[in-house]
């Protein structure tokens, strides 16, 4: 019998989220309707209990339906709501006279929910907005019964902790995690002493982009949109493929398993974010958490040093 997935709190909000959380940009539409069903199910089943649906498409582009796929999919599942938990984006871009809630209503209307668990805002593109303005008008959603937690996505350091001490001011809720781009490529952020301090503080990690869009999962061919690439690294990532498949095989794991199980040696972290395009691979990567309970923290970090790509590249500091 396969064991559960373990359950992490998300900072100090008393929501529990499974180890793993699946989501992405084309997570529920890059295969049949039934086949995405199925690996909800399967999802469920092993434990996996934080899905993330954000609205990922603007004014002027292609409409997307991913969330919308994502609906039926648990409808046709059979799922209970309180069987599984809600990560939606909330985009800055959005942000005006009336706060975050229509975009918020619209997303809730799209998945066919009444709240959301979590939001995640994107990322800080203007430098129009007060931050005050954003805590506060969380806190009011909080209040609302439309959100219980929310967090950031790739903000810097500094700009965290600003959230931290308004809301600590205002006696509201701040921010309970950080999504940020976590992979044995890309560690100079997560592991620095800027974000150590948050971390201390009771904020949480949530891991992304942790195989790099699958290029460490050896899909270099470059038929994928992947996101951004901070510090110009992503040549040297593809580089580093042929070795670090190597050192996964001589694990007796995938280089997909290897790399996913890397973001799990972060202590602060409460959940990893993939993708993925089919049942096989989703029990694959969830068995990723096997291998550090076989091969441990310590080594697994020592093994995978060398491919720490963007070490004294970008700021620990962040974006």
């Amino acid at each position: 019998m396969t064991t559960p997935l373990p359950l992490r709190e998300i900072g100090r909000s008393g929501i529990r989220s499974s180890l793993f959380s699946l989501g992405s940009w084309h997570t529920y539409d890059r295969m049949p309707f039934e086949d995405a069903v199925a690996m909800l199910q399967e999802a469920v089943d092993r434990g996996v209990n934080l899905f993330d649906v954000g609205v990922y498409s603007a004014p002027g582009m292609p409409p997307v339906f991913t969330d919308v796929i994502f609906s039926g999919m648990v409808r046709a599942a059979g799922l209970r709501r309180d069987e599984w938990l809600l990560s939606s984006k909330l985009w800055l871009e959005g942000f005006g006279a009336d706060g975050f809630r229509p975009q918020l209503e619209n997303a809730l209307m799209r998945v066919g929910v009444e709240h959301a668990d979590l939001v995640i805002l994107g990322d800080l593109r203007r430098d129009d907005l007060d931050l005050r303005d954003l805590v506060v008008d969380l806190a009011a959603l909080a209040d609302a019964g439309l959100i219980r937690a929310w967090g950031v996505n790739n903000w810097s350091a500094s700009t965290i902790q600003r959230l931290i001490d308004i809301a600590d001011a205002e006696g509201v809720a701040g921010p309970q995690i950080a999504q940020l781009k976590y992979s044995v490529s890309r560690r100079s952020i997560p592991d620095g002493d800027p974000f150590a301090r948050l971390w201390e503080q009771g904020l949480s990690l949530q891991a992304s982009d942790c195989l790099e869009g699958g290029v460490l999962a050896g899909k270099i061919n470059g038929d994928r949109q992947i996101g951004r690439d901070p510090g110009d690294i992503r040549q040297r990532i593809i580089d580093d493929v042929p070795a670090f498949t190597a050192v996964a095989e001589s694990l007796g794991v995938t280089p997909a398993q290897l790399g996913i199980a890397f973001t799990l040696t972060h202590p602060a972290l409460a959940t990893t974010l993939f993708g993925a395009s089919s049942a096989a691979q989703l029990h694959a990567n969830l068995d990723a958490a096997d291998l550090v309970d076989r091969v441990g923290v310590a080594e697994i970090r020592r093994l995978v040093e060398p491919f720490w790509a963007d070490r004294d590249v970008v700021s620990p500091e962040g974006p």
